[in-house]
Formats: C-alpha cells, sequence, structure tokens
C-alpha cells in the first residue's frame, strides 16, 4: 500500500459528491456493474505507438487524494498526478529499473558509501525563470527532513541523513555525508517525495507548483479540476502535447464511464477490474494500455496478534494455499505469480525462490502449534476490485489444510484507518516502483512505521545493513536475494502475486508508458484527426 492511496482511501466515501465536478457527467451511467465483454478480443499486452501529431490537449481523470490535497511534492496529500509533469528529481528510475540521470548528470561516492557528491546539469530553469542551482536540492533534502512537514520520506532518509550533511561546494555540486554507509543511497532520491522544488519555497508551493518539469501549472483546484501547460524550455525537449487537464472524479465506475463517453482520455491511478477492463476494450473509443506488475498484492499477518505470533503459524499460512490457483482468479493471470516475495521479478535483484504448495505439510505445523482447525477472519473491502477475489481464493485454498476463514467485507472509507495493521489478516496491496533499499527497509524492517505485519527480526536487519554497506553490485545483490529468502521463509507477508495495473486509454493516446510511479510525460501524445 502506497502512502497516497492511503490518504486517499480516507475520505474517499465522503467525496462522492465531487463524481462530476468539472465535466459535467451524463446522469445515465454507461458502465453496467456484471462481466460484459465475454468473448471480446484478449487486453492489450502494450499500448499502441506511433508520431502522434504536435501539440493537442490530454484529458485525465484522477482520484482526488482530499480536499486538501496540494502540489507540494513532499506531502503526504500531494496531487500525485501533477507532480511528474511539473517537476523533476535529481535521479529517475529508467524503463529497466535502474537509476538514471534526471536533473543530475552523474554521480560518485567514496569507498564507504558514506559521501555521496552528485554534479548537476547547468542548462536548467524552474518555471519562473530563475536557474536552477545545487542550493535548490540542499533546500529540498532538508525540508524533507524535517519532521514537522511529516513528509513520507522523512522516515527512509532521516535514519542516513542529517540535515548538516548535506552542502553545495559550488552551484553545480551537491555533497551527501550519510550516517551510515549505503551503497543504494542515489535509489532513495527517487521516490516521488524528493522531486525537486526552489529553495525557499516552502510556503508557495502547494498552491504555485513551480518547478523544473516538462509541463508549467495553469490552474489547480484541491479535488477538483486543474490544467498544465507545455515547458517550452524543458532540458529534456519540448513535449508532444501542448496541454494536460486534470478532472477529479472519486469514483472508479464513474471514470470509466466518462472514459467510454468520449470525456476524457486517461484513467490515471485507476487499476480496472479485468470485467471492466473487458468493456473498456471492446468498446469502439476506448482500450486497455497495461503498467505490468506494477502492483503487488498481499495478505499481511499480523505477527503482533495471535495467532500469527506464532511462526508455526506463518509458515503453515504460506504452504497452505495454492498460488496458482489464486492468480488464476483473483486477477485470471494478468501479471505475475508473487512466491511470498514482495520483489518483482522484473527488478534486477530479484531472486528466484518459493515455498512449494503443502497442505499436509501446513496442516501438521497447526496442529504441531497448537492450532488445529484454526478459524480466523480475512478482511477485505471494495477499496480495490483485486482485494475480494483474492480473500476468496485464498480462504478456498487454505481450507485443503484445515484452515476456515471467513471472509469479512469492511468500509472502504475506513478500511486502511480501522482494518490495515489493525486485524490480524487482511488484503492489501503496494506499488511496486520503490527501489529495493527502501522497499525492504520501509515495510519489513523491525520498528518501521509501515512495517504492516509488525515483524522484527534482528537477523534481517543486519541483512539490509549488510547490503546497505557492500559496494561491490554482485556482492550486494547477493545480500538483497539473502534477504528476500528470509522473507519467505520467516516474515508475516504473505504475497500471492504481482498485478498488471489495467489502465484504461482512449484509443486516440500514442506512446502511454508507465514505469517508476509515473508515465512519460515527453512523448506521449495523441492520433493525427
Amino acid at each position: 500500500m502506497d502512502e497516497q492511496q492511503q490518504a486517499r482511501g480516507a475520505g474517499r466515501m465522503r467525496r462522492r459528491t465531487l463524481l462530476g465536478a468539472g465535466l459535467g457527467l451524463m446522469g445515465t451511467a454507461v458502465l453496467a456493474g456484471g462481466c460484459g465483454g465475454a468473448g471480446a478480443a484478449p487486453l492489450p499486452t502494450a499500448a499502441a505507438t506511433g508520431v502522434p501529431r504536435p501539440g493537442g490537449v490530454l484529458r485525465i481523470a484522477r482520484p482526488p487524494a482530499s480536499q486538501a490535497e496540494t502540489l507540494d511534492p513532499a506531502s503526504s496529500l500531494s496531487a500525485y498526478e501533477y507532480l511528474g509533469a511539473l517537476y523533476n528529481r535529481v535521479v529517475r528510475i529508467d524503463r529497466d529499473g535502474e537509476v538514471a540521470p534526471d536533473l543530475a548528470e552523474s554521480w560518485e561516492s567514496d569507498p564507504l558509501g558514506m559521501r555521496w557528491r552528485f554534479r548537476l546539469r547547468r542548462d536548467v530553469h524552474f518555471h519562473d525563470g530563475k536557474p536552477f542551482t545545487a542550493a535548490d536540492v540542499v533546500y529540498t533534502v532538508r525540508r524533507i527532513l524535517d519532521p514537522a512537514l511529516s513528509s513520507p520520506q522523512e522516515g527512509v532518509l532521516s535514519p542516513l541523513l542529517d540535515p548538516a550533511g548535506i552542502s553545495a561546494p559550488d552551484e553545480h555540486t551537491v555533497e551527501f555525508a550519510l550516517k551510515s554507509p549505503n551503497a543504494e543511497f542515489p535509489s532513495l532520491l527517487t521516490a516521488y517525495q524528493c522531486y525537486v522544488v526552489p529553495d525557499g519555497s516552502g510556503a508557495t508551493i502547494a498552491q504555485t507548483g513551480i518547478g523544473t518539469g516538462p509541463f508549467r501549472l495553469e490552474s489547480f483546484t484541491a479535488a477538483g479540476r486543474g490544467r498544465v501547460v507545455a515547458n517550452p524550455d524543458h532540458f529534456a525537449g519540448v513535449p508532444v502535447l501542448s496541454a494536460i487537464e486534470y478532472f477529479s472524479i472519486a469514483d472508479t465506475q464513474a471514470r470509466a464511464n466518462a472514459l467510454l463517453a468520449g470525456q476524457v482520455h486517461l484513467l490515471s491511478q485507476t487499476n480496472l477490474d479485468f470485467a471492466t477492463a473487458r468493456v473498456i476494450n471492446s468498446a469502439p473509443r476506448t482500450t486497455i494500455a497495461r503498467a505490468p506488475n506494477s502492483q503487488w498484492y498481499g495478505l499481511p499477518m499480523l505477527c503482533t496478534a495471535p495467532p500469527f505470533t506464532d511462526p508455526l503459524v506463518r509458515k503453515a499460512f504460506k504452504l497452505a494455499y495454492d498460488q496458482q490457483s489464486v492468480f488464476d482468479v483473483a486477477i485470471q493471470r494478468a501479471g505475475a505469480l508473487g512466491n511470498d516475495n514482495p520483489v518483482p521479478p522484473d527488478n534486477p535483484m530479484w531472486t528466484d525462490y518459493r515455498v512449494q504448495h503443502d497442505p499436509d505439510r501446513a496442516r501438521a505445523l497447526l496442529k504441531q502449534a497448537g492450532q488445529e482447525n484454526l478459524a480466523l477472519d480475512v478482511y477485505t473491502s471494495s477499496y480495490d476490485p483485486v482485494f475480494t477475489p483474492m480473500a476468496l481464493a485464498f480462504a478456498d485454498s487454505a481450507a485443503q489444510a484445515g484452515i476456515r476463514l471467513r471472509v469479512r467485507t469492511a468500509s472502504a472509507d475506513s478500511y486502511y484507518s480501522q482494518i490495515w495493521m489493525r486485524q490480524p489478516l487482511c488484503a492489501t496491496y503496494w506499488y511496486t516502483g520503490r527501489p529495493i533499499d527502501q522497499l525492504l527497509n520501509q515495510i519489513f524492517r523491525g520498528g518501521s512505521s509501515y512495517n504492516e505485519t509488525g515483524w522484527a527480526d534482528p537477523a534481517f536487519d543486519a541483512m539490509l545493513d549488510a547490503a546497505r554497506r557492500e559496494m561491490d553490485p554482485a556482492r550486494r545483490r547477493v545480500h538483497y536475494q539473502d534477504a528476500q529468502r528470509y522473507v519467505v521463509d520467516n516474515s508475516g507477508s504473505i504475497t500471492p502475486m504481482f498485478a498488471d495495473r489495467l489502465v484504461g486509454i482512449s484509443r486516440e493516446v500514442l506512446n502511454y508508458s508507465e514505469y517508476g510511479f509515473e508515465f512519460d510525460y515527453l512523448h506521449i501524445g495523441l492520433r493525427e484527426s
């Protein structure tokens, strides 16, 4: 689960009055319930590519973060869909999952990974004409580290870095002196909270959106409508599009209806269920683009609550279910098997390790733990369309080991405040775009605020520390792979699958490509009329 989605979930039902804000959506639903599209063509595996016409206005339907959403990238309530258009980071994640240059041209560290130096581009200006310099990077990262701001990335960076450890030897060089070695430190600056803002802009950035990105802000209304226009001075080139317009629509079905009606071109941050995706793909004006393995779905076992305080029970639950059957039912194979490893298979550090389905062994472990015929609730909600089919399929499969799971449906608007990290077993998901160091430390290290299972194991934490210290890439990869195997064998994390995000899109759109938490704003465009 990403912090952005937590914020959105907190007020989802209260925002139903916003469904047609600024769009004038039809009163009659275009998309009905049910599983239409039977016999339709298979869903596309990639978006259409080609040479788009110069200019054009892309219309995006998006779920609002809240009535208090902001253009401040460091905030937990940022209007996420605007960020990649307005800002750049020091470094970014490329299509291959590797750290790549953005505002920095190059970087290097000392032999221990304690001091990092980034050399910055010289040809960059903010939207207001101010030259970009190292002072802007220093200010941005120091601001994230300020506990008063409560940035989600503060908890990731503050264990490694003090504000005093950030310096600018000259206008185009930034240095970071870490508190402990970290060979993966550059990857931590790829988080979307790390978009660079102008020096001293903290009091105004939430409204102005002034960055160095391929688009500049024309208008923005929290939980409402907004518009960005092409930045002709962007250092990486001028975008194909002349503008992007954003419309906030809280309800997934209403967003899909707007797409089918031709009122928008793209559904942002909307993972369509398979039935809806088939309806959209079979319509004459719309289709589906995929973001492969962009989300991992899980059933976190809360290790601080019975029965999951017992490692035998945790192991039994992982042995009890048939991943293939859950995968087939929940997402109809639109993704990849998870193998209880949260690192996606396209990550350069991934290891192919799994525990084979063995219900008899699971039953024996439960007997050893004194938990024969265990009965337990597993919670789900309509917050995400995959939650309920995943929970039902898991419950059906685990019954082979004598585990009786009652699927309970909780309210979507309070799911991430009342169920997640509170109930012993529930459905959830996370985005996979985060780098491996952040993924494993933020979600699995003992004591982390985002450790959804409450699992704490000093041996695992020591593996992460060893990986951070290791400067040789091949040996560091071994440490991270050891950590993945340890998660599979010992943690409270059940990860049945990675899911492709099924993105509703107009057939007018060309070159939609999503990676590293955002899509390619420079090359996306519209077909010739």
